[in-house]
């Protein structure tokens, strides 16, 4: 089966002028970094660039279901992994801004029927910045992470993971890794926590919370939380590319978690993430001083650089800085089986990236590509 390209018909990838939204976008050499990753690494998803809330590049790739031969198309919509916990900080940091908390309660005040034996000291700062040292349901920076998701979905049905109190049992039981505020270590578990707090404070389910107070005021309208299976329309099957067997592919159906939690899952078209970027930083989400609060970041991510940033996290955002500390992207990513996906934006030039792709670990060299496309090339936003 040979997979599509689609080409988007609002997409207004042209040479630059003074009044052009571009902006100064190389649109050649935009269109030749996705296309050399599309082509020479099988991408299967899409891609949009905006600047201004305008969209200056849309492609689609591949295909939407192989059962089928429908292909994707730039209205695809996907999961989107780990990049909704951007959603989950927005609803708790409005729940900051209304005060119902606030960042230096103690987490366990709000979740001590779930989790009766978290330390107290864990905050919900703690929680956000991913700072709070507690065990997590799957360690997804263990060098044996493979073999130990194995043994994971062996133990435990994945199916059985449909709301966020049910990832209980995976985590509340385990010692910490260090005391809370030591350090960062990426952290499924006390977005999970979160989840459970918006829960308690709102008397709404989570998915409620989220479609009403983020979704809605960011008008991303084609975004929800369908479950593997149930049959959301225009949604991208997810797929993996096992090294042996009768077929290239096989779907992610029973190697991934049926249904969204508050440490990731939603389903989103791109058009609607680049929506959310924008809504989060023109004030749509949260007021003034917590929408800066929102976008600055807040602790080192790694110990050293990579790619010649530094990376620092902060409410749901992943930050990266150059040598003067200036902010050149924020955003998230997010991977599963079947899922991949990135969100960024680059503050200098106000342009937002969303990449979505349906088959494991696609996004990644596309999102770089394009990085290096915008930052670093000759003519570049900052060429």
């Amino acid at each position: 089966m040979a997979d599509a390209t689609f080409f988007c018909e609002e997409s207004t990838v042209a040479s630059a002028t003074t009044d052009d939204p571009t902006g100064g976008l190389d649109p050649d050499r935009l269109e030749q970094a996705v296309l050399g990753v599309a082509q020479g690494q099988g991408f299967s998803g899409t891609v949009r660039v905006t600047r201004r809330g305008e969209t200056v590049f849309a492609r689609a790739f591949g295909m939407a279901s192989r059962r089928w031969a429908i292909p994707n198309t730039c209205d695809t919509r996907f999961r989107v992994a780990s990049v909704s916990k951007m959603f989950t900080a927005v609803a708790v940091l409005q729940l900051v801004e209304q005060r119902r908390v606030h960042l230096d309660d103690s987490l366990a005040d709000h979740v001590k029927e779930h989790m009766p034996r978290l330390d107290p000291r864990v905050t919900v700062r703690h929680a956000l910045t991913m700072t709070s040292g507690i065990g997590d349901w799957f360690e997804e920076g263990s060098p044996d992470w493979e073999a130990e998701w194995a043994a994971l979905t062996s133990s435990h049905p994945l199916y059985l993971l449909r709301e966020n109190a049910d990832y209980l049992p995976l985590f509340a039981g385990k010692e910490p890794h260090f005391p809370p505020g030591e350090r960062h270590l990426y952290n499924g578990a006390g977005y999970i926590l979160l989840g459970l707090l918006i829960e308690s404070l709102t008397g709404r389910p989570y998915e409620q919370v989220i479609t009403d107070e983020v979704f809605a005021r960011a008008d991303m309208t084609a975004s929800g939380f369908w479950a593997l299976d149930e049959l959301g329309p225009d949604i991208a099957e997810g797929y993996l590319t096992p090294a042996t067997g009768p077929t290239p592919y096989r779907t992610n159906h029973y190697t991934t978690t049926p249904r969204a939690a508050a440490d990731g899952g939603a389903t989103c078209s791109a058009a609607d993430l680049t929506a959310f970027a924008r809504a989060l930083r023109i004030g749509r989400l949260l007021d003034e001083e917590t929408t800066r609060l929102a976008l600055t970041p807040q602790v080192d991510e790694r110990a050293e650089k990579v790619r010649g940033y530094r990376w620092k996290y902060g409410f749901g955002l992943t930050h990266l800085l150059d040598d003067g500390g200036t902010v050149v992207r924020w955003g998230h990513t997010g991977e599963e089986d079947g899922v991949s996906a990135r969100l960024y934006h680059y503050p200098r030039h106000d342009v937002d990236v969303a990449v979505l792709g349906n088959v494991s670990w696609c996004a990644g060299d596309m999102g770089w590509a394009i990085h290096d496309a915008l930052v670093n090339g000759p003519a570049g936003l900052d060429g």
